[in-house]
């Protein structure tokens, strides 16, 4: 403590201005906050708050761009997507076209017509494909796999997408198709499968020779383009066509893959010795051990060719089989559904079928008689594969008939591209389906990230926002001492001056 009435010392001008540093320091902090609207304007103010509000600046920093890229995404998809909805009505029309190419009504002429405006259809479908692009990224030749998007603030928070190959010569049916198989059955035959046009006799007078196949049971192995397998089982070798490919439908919706029974034969008629035919035939569903018939056993007595046609066409209304006779005169039967036809009771005549090799159904001491099973076509708008397909005569892998390639200038070939469009069609709603399902979770990724920006936004302004109402009460306070303190000091000054009219 300094000595009392000291000229040398003012102890009271000190206090003042230490008092007033300090006052001053303080106007100055509150005088920055006002004028900020931050209640951190550098580390030294609160070090703690000030690295949990670059935390929050940073992370918001990067949802922002992570929203901008989000969006950027939903563009591009919305770009593939319109480019699809081209594609789809196209392909519509050409649908259109195919139908009425299939009426069998127009000119030879007039079918070329539908072919040449089919030709330029196609075309388009692969213009499109090959020119939508976004900032000069193809997006529907096949070139756009693997693409990541960043939609979110941290590592890791991406988004992969992949367009398949939408041009013309890349959609279309993906599809295997089975021979048709013979079991053959009879008082001396050995059971045995054969594939029509096989070199063999089927008749109770003879084992024959036969190619061998399964008659046990299997399972065919499924996998569809997108990922999925089932397991089909073929119980029987008998079974049909139709129940085979009842099966495989019933787990499409694993796989993709569809199938279609059918079941058509030509077989070659020579008459027996005594003029004529006589035999029985039925159509089966292929259960049990000869298969359960679905319709009535037709007693065939013809003396021609076309009276073995009359007859058989006299049930079809009960079996499904309906016959025909080709320009060379053979017997073509043709199951609707798909199920087995059974022929039986062979006593006159015979039947063979036609191609390089012939496998045929004769009369022989006993009863000659066989199964005729059906082909089965698996279909899919993408690629697949078949375990086991060997069993049942079916290629492993799918083929493509691509939309390139359809050809309506005749009715068979306009039927043929009714199918091929049909799933050039399910191919484009399926990537377009894909797409939108993306699009989908981007909009709700960019509503999820916006909803946290506000939330971030709040926490970072609770860190470092200032509090104007209680900063500009505080600096009242602080500007009130800064006055006190002047005061202070100007009558510390005052108080030394008295001192020196002491001195003589």
């Amino acid at each position: 403590m300094s000595a009392v009435g000291s000229i040398l010392t003012n102890t009271g001008a000190l206090q003042a201005l230490n008092s007033l540093a300090t006052t001053t320091s303080t106007n100055n902090n509150l005088e920055a906050q006002l004028s900020s609207g931050l209640s951190i304007n550098s580390p030294a103010d609160n070090p703690a708050g000030y690295i949990t509000a670059q935390g929050f600046t940073s992370q918001l920093n990067g949802l922002a761009q992570a929203t901008s890229n989000a969006n950027q995404a939903v563009s591009l998809l919305q770009t593939a997507t319109g480019a699809i909805t081209q594609q789809i009505g196209i392909t519509q029309q050409l649908n259109s076209i195919a139908v009425q190419a299939a009426n069998g009504t127009q000119t030879s002429a007039e079918s070329q017509s539908l072919q040449n405006l089919v030709s330029q259809l196609t075309s388009q479908v692969t213009t499109i494909a090959k020119q939508t692009q976004f900032n000069n990224i193809n997006l529907l030749d096949g070139s756009f796999s693997g693409v990541q998007f960043q939609v979110g603030a941290n590592n890791g928070q991406t988004m992969t997408l992949s367009i398949g190959n939408l041009t013309a010569s890349a959609l279309g049916m993906n599809a295997t198709k089975a021979s048709n198989t013979l079991y053959k059955t009879g008082a001396n035959a050995t059971s045995a499968v054969v594939t029509l046009g096989t070199a063999a006799t089927i008749g109770s007078g003879t084992a024959g020779a036969f190619t061998a196949s399964t008659s046990s049971a299997t399972d065919l192995n499924i996998t569809g383009s997108n990922g999925g397998t089932a397991k089909v089982a073929v119980s029987k070798a008998q079974e049909s066509a139709a129940s085979l490919a009842d099966a495989i439908n019933n787990v499409s919706g694993s796989t993709g893959v569809q199938a279609q029974a059918t079941n058509t034969v030509t077989l070659k008629l020579t008459a027996g010795s005594a003029g004529g035919f006589s035999f029985n035939i039925q159509s089966a569903t292929g259960a049990g051990s000869s298969g359960s018939g679905i319709g009535k056993v037709q007693t065939i007595n013809a003396s021609s060719a076309a009276q073995v046609v009359s007859q058989i066409n006299g049930q079809s209304s009960n079996s499904g089989i309906i016959a025909s006779l080709d320009k060379s005169g053979n017997l073509v039967l043709t199951q609707t559904s798909g199920y087995n036809i059974n022929i039986t009771g062979t006593s006159s005549g015979s039947l063979t079928t036609t191609g390089a090799t012939a496998t045929t159904i004769k009369a022989g001491s006993g009863t000659a008689s066989g199964v005729i099973q059906g082909q089965v076509q698996m279909q899919s708008s993408g690629a697949f594969t078949i375990g086991n397909a060997a069993n049942i005569g079916q290629s492993s892998k799918s083929t493509l008939s691509s939309l390139s390639s359809i050809d309506v200038s005749t009715t068979s070939g306009a039927a043929t591209a009714i199918n091929v469009i049909k799933y050039a069609l399910a191919g484009l709603n399926n990537q377009g389906g894909q797409l939108g399902a993306v699009q989908q979770a981007l909009t709700a990724n960019i509503n999820n990230m916006n909803t946290t920006t506000q939330n971030l936004t709040t926490a970072l302004g609770v860190v470092q926002d200032a509090n104007i109402p209680s900063v500009s009460n505080q600096l009242t306070e602080a500007q009130i001492q800064a006055q006190s303190g002047v005061a202070a000091l100007k009558a510390s000054t005052q108080l030394q001056q008295s001192y020196l009219s002491l001195l003589p």
